[in-house]
């Protein structure tokens, strides 16, 4: 393949692209893979120190773009967009508005992969769960030749559509550094969810980045407070957590079968 290889991530708020995907894209960016991220919101309600301290959404919202600025320079990102949605109200959103915005950078950037939550939201968060369900959109409308967009871009089909998931090993692991993860979203308490190792179709090793991993975490202060301990994790913590990547791979249009595969690009290189 001569086309130069490009990965997108879209995903919900700033540190997402850390804590979930920093391993992956600090890897493909080390192997000259050219990353994308889109983000939903800037993260404006995601406080975590003193309500009366707390800035307000418009404040906290510059403070966590320049974190995931950072921290997009720590992991080698080639570009970061936003949707400019408010964290929080995502699953409010236009989904024709949304879904049009996603298709632009799609056409634009031309990615053989994109990456996005799973539809469980990982613990249910409604943002994560509509960012996937607005990506699944998009990667439709962005192949389909009769879908104009305002910029008048091209159609483009995307290759290959992953999910990224969380093992029951990896979850059990949060569960006893941290308590685990949950949210409680119309009176129901959201859990940490954890994929069956036969349902994770693609393990990507970038244990040879986990620091890098890290040192981008640590570029989002605001958010430290939520990971008690952190600054006190043992390097073989580390590793464990942010070494593994996990992913569903939902559709591929050159691979496929039961194997698991170890590399976003298998088919395409």
């Amino acid at each position: 393949m001569t086309e130069s290889l490009k990965l997108m991530c879209i995903l919900a708020h700033p540190d997402d692209e850390s804590m979930g995907t920093g391993g992956v894209l600090a890897r493909y960016a080390s192997e000259g893979v050219a990353t994308y991220l889109v983000t939903a919101t800037r993260g404006e309600r995601g406080w975590n120190g003193p309500e009366e301290d707390n800035p307000g959404l418009e404040a906290l919202g510059k403070m966590r773009e320049a974190e995931l600025i950072e921290a997009a320079s720590v992991l080698g990102l080639h570009e970061v967009s936003h949707l400019d949605y408010v964290d929080g109200d995502l699953d409010q959103a236009e989904p024709r508005q949304a879904i049009a915005k996603i298709t632009q950078y799609i056409r634009r950037v031309r990615p053989q992969v994109v990456v996005t939550f799973s539809p469980d939201g990982a613990y249910g968060h409604p943002d994560h769960i509509a960012i996937s369900q607005f990506t699944q959109a998009a990667i439709v409308c962005a192949a389909d030749a009769g879908y104009i967009d305002p910029q008048a871009a091209q159609p483009h089909r995307v290759s290959k559509f992953y999910y990224m998931v969380e093992s029951e090993s990896l979850v059990q692991a949060v569960r006893s550094i941290m308590g685990g993860i949950s949210m409680e979203v119309d009176g129901v308490d959201r859990r940490h969810f954890g994929w069956p190792d036969w349902a994770i179709t693609t393990r990507i090793d970038a244990t040879a980045h986990w620091r890098t991993v890290v040192k981008a975490i640590l570029c989002h202060r605001s958010q430290i407070p939520s990971l008690p301990g952190f600054n006190e994790w043992g390097d073989d913590l580390h590793k464990k957590i942010w070494g593994p990547g996990n992913f569903y791979r939902v559709f591929s249009l050159v691979n496929g079968g039961r194997r698991v595969e170890h590399d976003f690009f298998e088919g395409l290189r």
